[in-house]
């Protein structure tokens, strides 16, 4: 059994979606920690422990990670591909996160193997009862003993 608190990895480039994310968050009841890369090639280094993320006491390894599609430098399907061939990384949860609802997305994310695809609710009301849900959900789940594959196995970029 977990004694830790999950922690959820949010891979949004708009100051004011991860504002309103955190402030939702906040707002519902449940033990998840939300975390924040600003970009993709961001949450590549965090995923694979590089420079600065190698601390993990700053900087824990994502139980979830919570994934939009258009970012700065690396779009999310790009991160999502990465998390997927990384054998080490292959288990970790990756729920698309994201305003498109084109039915192109959504079958592009889950064929490169996402757990769930979710488009951004339209208040912030929505957005609470989506995470209260996610928070719910996700923060009961049983998660794989070695939370941090890094500690055990090189990532290649």
């Amino acid at each position: 059994m977990r004694t830790e608190k999950p922690t959820v990895l949010l891979v949004e480039d708009n100051d004011d979606d991860y504002q309103l994310m955190q402030v939702a968050f906040q707002r519902t009841p449940g033990s998840l920690e939300l975390l924040r890369a600003e970009d993709g090639d961001v949450a590549l280094d965090y995923l694979a422990g590089k420079d600065e993320y190698s601390d993990r006491d700053r900087y824990p390894f994502p139980h979830l990670v919570l994934l939009d599609i258009k970012l700065p430098r690396r779009s999310g399907f790009e991160v999502l591909d990465w998390i997927r061939k990384n054998s080490p990384l292959r288990r970790l949860p990756v729920v698309m996160f994201t305003s498109s609802r084109h039915t192109v997305d959504v079958n592009k994310a889950y064929e490169l193997g996402a757990s769930g695809y979710f488009g951004k609710p339209e208040s912030m009301k929505e957005l609470a009862i989506l995470l209260g849900e996610l928070k719910n959900v996700w923060g009961r789940l049983e998660f794989p003993t070695e939370a941090d594959p890094i500690a055990k196995t090189q990532i290649r970029q």
